[in-house]
This record gives structure tokens, sequence and C-alpha cells, in this order.
């Protein structure tokens, strides 16, 4: 069997194993494609806090079910992976929400990942939905972890909502958010992907670079300013400056992630009475959700698949400085 092994930060190593085989509660996968994720690119550099070495990265799966004891499910099957894994009996998981649970394993970063021919996962983890493809199927962990932020957040159908970071999870956010009705600004430095946010949606767009974000943002809710906001760029500086943008009683929800500290004026927090929340991976309705929207065309993968890459070239396009894998919106490495 073919994989990659990220052996080290910056280091893939290529193998030939044989096929693994699954046990009680488990179910073997054929992979057919695998989106690159942030998390991925970080692991290569060496920047991921919750990584070891030798590891075999991804965790965005499309796939075939070849055999295991998943109920209702049959050899050929095309199917997805919650990849967030939990014995589910934490406090957590109690209490529905095993996205954050204390035991969390995700696959490709706590233990080997999809980035492979074939791979085993818990049963009780596979998804499937007629009428998806593998395309449909790769993104479905990228847009869940939007459609969780979403439901976080209480979207409200005509409200103002202030999407930071146009990037893939930023993106999935402000196509989400047009389908549930809210008016969306969307937020970032680069001015390509203001201009795939506007193709997915979103009602204005204002660029990060600007000195007067503040004045735009105003002017553009009528001097109410956003009521839902969300940071998906995971970067500190820009998730602090966000608080000025909350209209009074607004609610801000951090689906990005980053090291540092968070900073904010408390009475300015205190006078709006401003709701602070994260959202955390994602959970099975989440999944159930996207997968719903994507087979009615509410959501369709061209408008976030915008590279792909054959398996035998997927090493040397980490490392290749003239083949950035940030560029463009999702890149899917294909089996062939």
């Amino acid at each position: 069997m073919r994989k990659l092994i990220c052996a080290e930060p910056g280091t893939f190593v290529y193998t030939e194993e044989e096929i693994p085989t699954p046990g009680v509660g488990q179910s073997l996968l054929r992979v057919r494609k695998i989106g690159i994720c942030g998390t991925d690119i970080h692991a290569f550099a060496g920047r991921q806090p919750f990584f070891s070495y030798p590891r075999v990265l991804g965790h965005e799966v499309a796939a075939d079910y070849v055999k295991g004891d998943a109920p209702g499910f049959s050899e050929g099957d095309k199917v997805t992976v919650i990849p967030y894994f939990t014995e589910g009996k934490d406090i957590a998981s109690r209490m529905g929400k095993p996205n954050c649970s204390t035991d969390m394993r995700v696959l490709g970063v706590h233990i080997d990942g999809a980035m492979a021919e074939y791979v085993v996962v818990p049963s009780h983890a596979i998804r499937k939905e007629e009428g998806l493809d593998y395309d449909d199927l790769v993104l479905v962990e990228p847009l869940a972890i939007g459609a969780h932020g979403i439901q976080r957040g209480g979207i409200i159908p005509g409200e103002f909502v202030l999407v930071i970071g146009a990037g893939p999870i930023g993106l999935g956010i402000i196509a989400l958010a047009t389908i549930a009705g809210a008016k969306v600004i969307a937020l970032d430095v680069d001015e390509a992907r203001l201009q795939h946010a506007r193709e997915l949606g979103a009602s204005h767009v204002v660029s990060a670079r600007d000195a007067d974000v503040l004045a735009q943002l105003q002017k553009l809710t009528n001097g109410d300013m956003p009521t839902l906001l969300f940071d998906a760029t995971g970067n500190t500086a820009a998730i602090n400056n966000a608080f000025q943008y909350m209209a009074h009683g607004a609610r801000y929800v951090l689906v990005g992630l980053q090291k540092e500290e968070i900073h904010f004026s408390h009475p300015e927090f205190h006078k709006r009475e401003g709701t602070l929340m994260s959202s955390r991976n994602a959970v099975g309705t989440d999944f159930q959700y996207v997968m719903e929207r994507l087979r009615d065309k509410s959501l369709k993968p061209e408008q976030f698949i915008t590279r792909r890459v054959k398996f035998a070239e997927a090493s040397a396009l980490f490392s290749d400085p003239a083949s950035p894998l940030t560029s463009g919106i999702k890149t899917v490495i294909e089996f062939e």
C-alpha cells in the first residue's frame, strides 16, 4: 500500500505496505480523494502544536467502502468520514458535544490519517449520502466546520454577518450564511479571495488593508454594525481587532485558532452585552446538513476546488515554492 508519511517537519517518506485489516468496530476504506487542509501544511512545516512525527496526514476524505461492520454500508459505497474520534464517555460527549471531547483523536493529527490508498476508521464515523460523488464528499468536512460555526452563532435571516477571513473555511461560512438568508460582509486582505466571496453570495466585501474599515462597516450597516461575526483567520491581530466591529448585542464566534492570548476592552465588550464563543470541529448533524446542501446543489464543488494533484506528485507539492499549497481555495489529491 502506498502512503505519504510526514517523517519529520518538512519531510515525506513514500512507502509500500500491505493493506490493513479492520478489527471489531472498524471499517476499511479505499481512499479516492483527499483534501489538503491548513493543518496539513502547518504540520509539514513543523508548526502544528498537537503533532508528533512520523505521521500520515489527511482528514478530508472521499473514499469507497471496502469491508467492516458499519451497519447499512456495502462494498463500493461512496463515503466520507467524521475524523474526530472519541470514546464518547467524557463530559462533553455526554452533553452532545463530541466535537470538543477531552479524549479527542483527530485523523491525520493525533493518529495516522487518510493520505494513503487505504485507511481503517471507526465504523460509526463513516457517512454517505445518495447522489454525492467524490468531489462532493471530499468537501464535506471543511464545509461542516463552517456549518457548525453557523449553528453556534444562531444565525438570523436578514441580519448583517461579518466573516473575517475568506480562506477555505471562511468561504464556506460565507456560502452557508448566504443560504441561511443573512446579509454577508466579507473582510480579507486578499482581493482574489474577496472576489470569490462575492461569487459565493457575499453582499459586500471590505479590504482589511483599508484604513477606514470601521467606517465602512458603519456605513454598510446603517450605523448598527454587524450583529454576528465569525473569525476564520486564526490571526491574533485580526481576532483582537474585530471586537470593535461588534454591534450592541452581537455574537462573536471564533472558528480560527491561534496560540496567543485574546485581548479586548472589558468595558466596551460589557456595554454591548456581547457574546463570545468558540466553534471547534463539527458534529454529525453538521455533516448531514452539508451533504444535503451538496445534494440539492446549494453548494457546488467547483466553487471551492481550485487545484488537483495526483497522489504520486503530492509529496513534491508540499515543498515546491513555485507551487504553493496556499494558493487558490482548495487543493485535492486524487488517487489513480
